[in-house]
C-alpha cells in the first residue's frame, strides 16, 4: 500500500493543467494575486524587509537572471529568492487562510514556485498546476488535524506548509513521484514553527512561511543530488502526527480519499483586514453593525465581542497585554485593539497597525472597554466567526452576528473585490502602469512564458515616503 507521501507526490507530479477546473484556475490565480499585492505592501511599509536583506547578503550578486525578489533589483538563487519573498507576503499578515486547516496556503506555495519556476524556465501553465497541487496539499494536511497544532504551540502554516511548497518545487523543478516522495521526507525534518511570538509581540511569524519556502526548495534540490527521506514521513511512528499533534494521523486518510475530485483551493478565504483571521469574525460583525461609520468614542459606554474558545489565547489573552498592544505586530494579535479601531477609526487597514497607531490615546481607551464572551459556533472550525454588542450611552445598543468571517467560501469576496485589495496594496509600491502589468500577467498566468519578464514589475518596487512608512495614521 502506498504511503500517504507517495499517494501526494503522484498526484502533484501528474497533475495536468488540463485537468484542472477552470473554477479553481482561478482562485489559483486571484490567491497568488492577493498574495503578491501583499508582499507589495509590506515592502511599501519597510516591514519584513530583513529577510530580504539576509538573502541577498547570503547570495551574494547573482544578475538578472536569477529568481525575481520584492523590491531587489537583481535577482537571487530560487532558495533565498523564495524565503524573502514569503516573508515579505506575510509580513502584514494580510494574505489567505485555508479555515478548516487554519492554515496560511498562499504565501508558503506561491513564492517557492514562482522562484523554481522562474529559475527553470518553466511555462506559466505548469506554475498554475503546481501552484493548485501545492495548495491541496497543504490544505489536506492542515485539515487532518484542524486546530491541534496552534494547541500544541505550532504554526501550521509552515508546518504543513513546506509539504505543500515541496510538492510544487519538485514538479516544477522537473522530479518524478518516486522523487518527489523522496523530497516529502525531506521536509518533514524541515518543518519547524513556533507560535512563542505571542508572548512578546516579537514579529517572527513571517519568517516561518519563509522559511518553509526556502526549505522546500532545499528539499527538492537535495533529491536532484542523491539525498532521500523517509517515504512514511506523514503517518509513521515518529511522523508529522506523532511527533506535532500526537495522533497516528489516520485522520489524513479521509482527506487524500478524493484527490482531484475535491478542490480546496476555492475554499481558502481572503483577508479583508490585515489582522489575525480570529479577529476576523468579530471586524466583521462590528463594520456590519455601525454601517461603518465611526463611533464618537464618548459615546460608547461597553463592548462585547463574541468569538469561539479557539480565539481565546490567541487575540483576547492575556487580557492587559491585548487592551494595550506593546508593538505593531503584537496590535495585529489584539482583538480589543482591531475592534477599538475599526469602532473609532470606522475602518481597518495597514494603518491601523504601525506603531504610531497602536499608541493613540482614543483608541486604547476603548479598547479597555472590551470584554468577550465564549460561544459555541457551530461554524468554528471551518471558518473565523465572531459577534459585537455596542452598548451606547444614550441607551441604544448596535449588534450584529458574523458566522462566517467576511471573506470566506461562504462569505466571499469577488474577484473584483481581491483585485480592488490588490490594486490598493501593490499602489502603495508601484506606479498604476506597472500595478496594471503585474495584475494582468498574474491573472492570465497561463499564458505566460517568460516568468521574468512577467514578474518584472516586482523588482521596480521603491519604497513610499517615511512619513508614511513611519505610520500616519491618516494615509
Amino acid at each position: 500500500m502506498k504511503t500517504a507521501a507517495e499517494r501526494l507526490a503522484a498526484f502533484t507530479t501528474d497533475l495536468a493543467y488540463e485537468a484542472i477546473p477552470a473554477d479553481v484556475v482561478e482562485a489559483a490565480k486571484l490567491h497568488l494575486l492577493d498574495t503578491l499585492g501583499c508582499g507589495l505592501a509590506a515592502h511599501a511599509l519597510d516591514v519584513a524587509t530583513a529577510g530580504r536583506a539576509a538573502a541577498a547578503e547570503m547570495a551574494g550578486i547573482v544578475g538578472p537572471a536569477g529568481a525575481t525578489v520584492i523590491g531587489l533589483g537583481r535577482g537571487l538563487p530560487a532558495a533565498p529568492a523564495a524565503f524573502a519573498n514569503a516573508m515579505l507576503c506575510h509580513g502584514l499578515d494580510f494574505d489567505d487562510t485555508h479555515g478548516d486547516a487554519v492554515c496560511h496556503v498562499s504565501v508558503v506555495v506561491g513564492p517557492a514556485a514562482l522562484a523554481v519556476g522562474e529559475a527553470r524556465g518553466a511555462p506559466g501553465r505548469d506554475v498554475v498546476a503546481a501552484l493548485v497541487g501545492g495548495s491541496e496539499v497543504v490544505a489536506r494536511l492542515g485539515m487532518a488535524a484542524g486546530g491541534l497544532f496552534h494547541r500544541r504551540g505550532f504554526h501550521p502554516t509552515s508546518v504543513c506548509g513546506i509539504f505543500g511548497a515541496t510538492a510544487a518545487a519538485a514538479r516544477l523543478g522537473g522530479l518524478d513521484p518516486p522523487a518527489t516522495t523522496r523530497a516529502l521526507g525531506i521536509a518533514g525534518s524541515l518543518a519547524s514553527g513556533l507560535l512563542a511570538f505571542l508572548e512578546d509581540g516579537s514579529p517572527t511569524k513571517p519568517i516561518h512561511p519563509g522559511w518553509a519556502a526556502h526549505g522546500a526548495v532545499m528539499a527538492a534540490r537535495l533529491v536532484a543530488h542523491g539525498a532521500a527521506g523517509p517515504a512514511a514521513v506523514l503517518e509513521s511512528r515518529h511522523g508529522l502526527y506523532d511527533a506535532f499533534v500526537g495522533q497516528d494521523g489516520q485522520a489524513l486518510e479521509r482527506e487524500l480519499s478524493d484527490l482531484g475530485a475535491r478542490w480546496e483551493t476555492p475554499r481558502i478565504a481572503y483577508k479583508p483586514y490585515p489582522a489575525c483571521h480570529y479577529a476576523h469574525g468579530v471586524l466583521g460583525a462590528a463594520e456590519r453593525a455601525t454601517g461603518g461609520r465611526a463611533l464618537p468614542p464618548d459615546d460608547i459606554a461597553e463592548v462585547v465581542v463574541t468569538v469561539p474558545e479557539a480565539a481565546v489565547p490567541v487575540v483576547l489573552e492575556p487580557a492587559e497585554v491585548k487592551a494595550a498592544p506593546r508593538t505593531d505586530y503584537e496590535g495585529k494579535f489584539s482583538l480589543p485593539y482591531s475592534t477599538a479601531a475599526m469602532l473609532v477609526r470606522g475602518a481597518v487597514d495597514v494603518a491601523t497597525y504601525t506603531e504610531a497607531a497602536i499608541g493613540e490615546p482614543v483608541v486604547l481607551d476603548v479598547a479597555r472597554r472590551v470584554r468577550y464572551e465564549v460561544r459555541p459556533y457551530p461554524t468554528a472550525g471551518r471558518a473565523f466567526p465572531g459577534g459585537i454588542r455596542i452598548r451606547l450611552r444614550d441607551g441604544r445598543t448596535l449588534e450584529a452576528d458574523c458566522p462566517h468571517q467576511k471573506g470566506a467560501p461562504e462569505n466571499p469576496l469577488s474577484p473584483a473585490d481581491v483585485a480592488a485589495k490588490f490594486r490598493r496594496n501593490a499602489g502603495l509600491a508601484l506606479p498604476p502602469a506597472a500595478v496594471a502589468a503585474l495584475e494582468a500577467a498574474v491573472l492570465g498566468l497561463e499564458r505566460v512564458r517568460d516568468l521574468t519578464a512577467a514578474l518584472a514589475p516586482l523588482r521596480q518596487a521603491a519604497p513610499i515616503e517615511h512619513s508614511r512608512r513611519a505610520g500616519d495614521p491618516t494615509h
